[in-house]
């Protein structure tokens, strides 16, 4: 007769997802709060999209531009709703900071919350502002006249491309805040990195009429690899083995940096 033991692990993953809900659930009750914060992350994308949409629309005439019957507005959105997603969670760091600040962090590391779900929660807050953000801005898009052949289906790959890009750099500016505990290091680092990746990618310019130099370095610009994901959803008939290639790129980056930052608790505690 043999007898069965639950494996401690089972247990121990449960509690890690119920702290991390907790822990999710007090940010986004801040969130509730506070839901201005979130209507001004919208101000400036929406300005962007309205107004380079209008801007610049002649440039889809250029030859060479690839655009679909939507103009450069349709070209547009995907690299509006990738903008968005990377200036807000570029500064998510600032969470930590005043947790840092307010004595706040020292509890929740002496609490039974492991340092995963600590992470986790975080991230998880970055992706639900993320995937409000991105409808909106996909919902002013489609009211300025921007049509999408992909339907449902493309808004939905253009979301998960905008979570995954968020997650990475969410994940980059809490492991910055926790190292550093500087916010004026998390503002210089943020703007170091946020202002030439989306300039080196397609967000805003075909990549065909810009230099060859700068097509090379968004090959490897996890910003070029969730606007080109979103673009080719967007199209009918879309490309669907690079968009896959491209969301496995961006997962991939979202695990590793998403690893990193929970190794950087352990920095902070030492330092502490």
């Amino acid at each position: 007769m043999t007898s069965t033991h639950m494996s401690p692990a089972g247990p121990r993953a449960l509690t890690a997802i119920a702290h991390c809900a907790y822990l999710t659930g007090r940010l986004l009750r801040t969130l509730r709060r506070s839901p201005a914060f979130l209507v001004i992350g919208l101000v400036q994308p929406v300005i962007w999209l309205l107004l380079f949409g209008q801007l610049f629309r002649s440039v889809a005439n250029l030859p060479g531009f690839t655009t679909g019957s939507g103009g450069f507005l349709q070209f547009l959105t995907p690299g509006v709703v990738m903008m968005t997603a990377l200036f807000a969670s570029a500064w998510a760091g600032t969470t930590y900071l005043q947790d840092i600040d307010r004595g706040v962090m020292d509890r929740l590391l002496t609490s039974p919350a492991g340092r995963g779900a600590m992470m986790g929660a975080g991230l998880a807050y970055q992706a639900v502002q993320t995937v409000v953000q991105s409808l909106a801005v996909v919902a002013v898009a489609l009211a300025a006249g921007a049509r999408f052949p992909g339907g449902v289906t493309g808004v939905g790959v253009t979301v998960l491309a905008a979570v995954l890009l968020a997650l990475i750099f969410s994940a980059l500016s809490s492991a910055v805040a926790l190292l550093t505990r500087q916010q004026a290091t998390l503002i210089a680092i943020s703007q170091f990195t946020t202002l030439p990746l989306m300039f080196l990618s397609s967000a805003v310019m075909d990549l065909r009429l810009a230099p060859g130099w700068v097509g090379n370095v968004a090959a490897c610009n996890p910003v070029e690899w969730a606007v080109a994901a979103a673009r080719q959803a967007l199209l009918a008939p879309a490309d669907w083995g690079a968009v896959w290639a491209h969301l496995a790129l961006l997962a991939a980056v979202a695990l590793a940096m998403s690893f990193l930052a929970t190794r950087a608790f352990r920095a902070y505690r030492r330092s502490a």
